[in-house]
């Protein structure tokens, strides 16, 4: 099982039980603004802790109340792309894509720079600074940095939201490109229902 989630979520007075257990490599969250689905995204990610149950993800256990597990974000290696990217405004868009992977040794790379850099067509953009993007390139760049840390798994929370349709409609083929070649299992959150059925295998609903 590439991914097994069970467990009960209480924040404030906010409360949801999400279980869903999925082979598919690419898994669509759709639910409405407020539905949870961020925090939902952030317990899988050790953002927040569940009160209890169990999260598994490639047969590895990051969460389990009655084993008393709980790993660290750290140890979890997960690549998270926000609604807005979360660049680095000081560094350069080559800097940016650099940062997670000079953590990783040899052995831990899946990919070369120059490979993703090809894939997300971001050469032209190396050395400009965040601040001189457009919002698809920001995006694209976030995109290009997740996967450049070699994560276990890539959590995508509404990374397309903040465009407009035409940037939009020129970034989903990149998000296409990366669920075709890369073997990396995705949660992609959305409350577009298009979206979702554009990039992922299996939804679920809340």
């Amino acid at each position: 099982m590439l991914i097994d989630c069970r467990f009960e979520l209480q924040m404030g007075q906010f409360h949801i039980e999400p279980s869903f257990q999925s082979d598919a490599a690419v898994i669509g969250l759709f639910g409405a603004s407020g539905s949870g689905k961020t925090s939902i995204l952030h317990a899988i990610a050790g953002l927040n802790t569940p009160r209890n149950g169990l999260i598994k993800i490639q047969d590895q256990t990051w969460f389990d109340s009655d084993q008393n597990i709980n790993l660290s974000t750290q140890k979890r290696h997960v690549g998270l792309v926000f609604q807005d990217a979360q660049l680095f405004p000081h560094k350069t868009v080559k800097q940016n894509l650099l940062f997670g992977l000079k953590h990783l040794s040899q052995q831990e790379r899946h990919f070369e720079a120059d490979y993703i850099i090809e894939l997300l067509k971001l050469g032209h953009l190396l050395q400009r600074m965040p601040i001189k993007l457009s919002g698809g390139e920001k995006q694209r760049v976030a995109l290009g940095r997740a996967l450049l840390y070699s994560p276990k798994l890539l959590l995508l929370d509404e990374p397309l939201s903040a465009l407009d349709a035409n940037h939009k409609a020129e970034i989903i083929p990149f998000f296409q490109k990366v669920k075709e070649e890369i073997k990396i299992p995705m949660i992609y959150v959305s409350h577009d229902i298009q979206e979702i059925k554009q990039l992922t295998e299996t939804m679920w609903i809340l």
